[in-house]
């Protein structure tokens, strides 16, 4: 097996540069950096990332650890924190935890073990109990978190305006004469459905529209919770005329609730979702929908999880917020309600 000395003399350059190339720790010139290339190629060198990693304490891996690889949210969460993970010659591990607090310890517990650089957490529902992440802090591996903060611990984010976000999207359904507006919810244990709440709370309580409490309904954010719900709430004489779905996956499962129960989107329930599903555009009616820039959390999170390594730990988290943007389509652009029935 070749060595790093005799790709070096290979290439004509010194073992430093050879290193250089490898790590990507510090920049090589072109010519030089395909030189070893070539070299490290032709002699089939395979770099000793254990041993090097002991020496320089590092491993060049962060773990990530998500609620719901099935969600397209997250999907794409992972693929932008991929991108910027491999743009910094990082290699990510991804665990999924179904939402289940004891899956996310024990995928915490095992990233510790791999002695990983840093983690990027999308949290699951729990009750306020975190000391694994801070143990996870305290050991110095950074963790920074994604879509869901939880509260009363300090570490770095990158979320949206959750409550802005669903405030101008429950306005845009007043807008359009709604006065009897529904929200299924994620779990509350959740500080993203907490803050959709609010939003929604907000808006009505902008437009002087009372909160009714038999239209708010707590779901899982899974599709399975919005079918259930969705028909709960529609199935009743006096249902209301629009919904909000405070995820797509719920959103999903009240299309099914309404096509069962017979009723027409947006004439008689109009529906809009936080979250721009691929399938938005595809389904009909097309989905109005809050767009979170998925992929660009994953991206600036895992930046910013390099960035920690790097410079260690921090006085102040970091706490980037995204901007979101409304898309309005065909589930609430009918004709404007003003018959009796969609009044409070």
């Amino acid at each position: 097996m070749a060595t790093v000395k005799e790709v070096a003399k290979k290439a004509g350059v010194s073992v430093g540069t050879v290193s250089n190339v490898v790590t990507g720790a510090t920049p090589v010139s072109p010519k030089r950096r395909e030189r070893v290339l070539a070299a490290i190629r032709e002699l089939g060198y395979q770099p000793n990332h254990i041993a090097r990693s002991l020496k320089l304490r590092h491993t060049q891996m962060l773990g990530m650890i998500v609620s719901d690889i099935t969600n397209p949210f997250f999907s794409h969460l992972v693929r932008g924190a991929e991108d910027a993970a491999l743009k910094h010659n990082y290699l990510l591990l991804t665990f999924n935890t179904d939402d289940r607090i004891e899956r996310e310890k024990h995928a915490l517990a095992v990233l510790r073990q791999r002695r990983v650089d840093g983690i990027l957490l999308v949290v699951a529902p729990q009750s306020g109990e975190y000391s694994h992440i801070s143990e996870t802090l305290e050991m110095g591996i950074p963790v920074v978190c994604l879509d869901r903060v939880p509260p009363k611990i300090r570490v770095d984010s990158v979320t949206v305006d959750n409550v802005k976000a669903a405030r101008d999207c429950v306005r845009h359904l007043i807008e359009r004469g709604h006065r009897k507006i529904g929200i299924i919810t994620g779990s509350t244990m959740l500080q993203t459905a907490r803050e959709r709440l609010e939003g929604y709370k907000k808006a009505l309580a902008e437009a002087r529209i009372p909160i009714r409490q038999e239209f708010i309904q707590e779901g899982t954010f899974r599709t399975s919770s919005g079918y259930e719900l969705g028909k709960e709430l529609l199935s009743g004489q006096d249902h209301p005329s629009a919904l909000f779905c405070s995820n797509g996956m719920m959103a999903l499962g009240v299309l099914k609730a309404i096509e069962e129960l017979g009723l027409r989107c947006p004439e008689e329930i109009a529906v809009a979702v936080f979250d721009d599903l691929p399938l938005a555009e595809v389904v009909r009616p097309h989905l109005t929908s809050v767009a979170q820039p998925a992929y660009l959390v994953g991206y600036k999170g895992a930046e910013l999880l390099v960035q920690r390594i790097a410079s260690g730990k921090g006085k102040t988290p970091a706490r980037l917020l995204l901007p979101t943007e409304l898309k309005i389509r065909e589930s609430t652009i009918g004709d404007k309600v003003r018959d009796s029935h969609a009044k409070a």
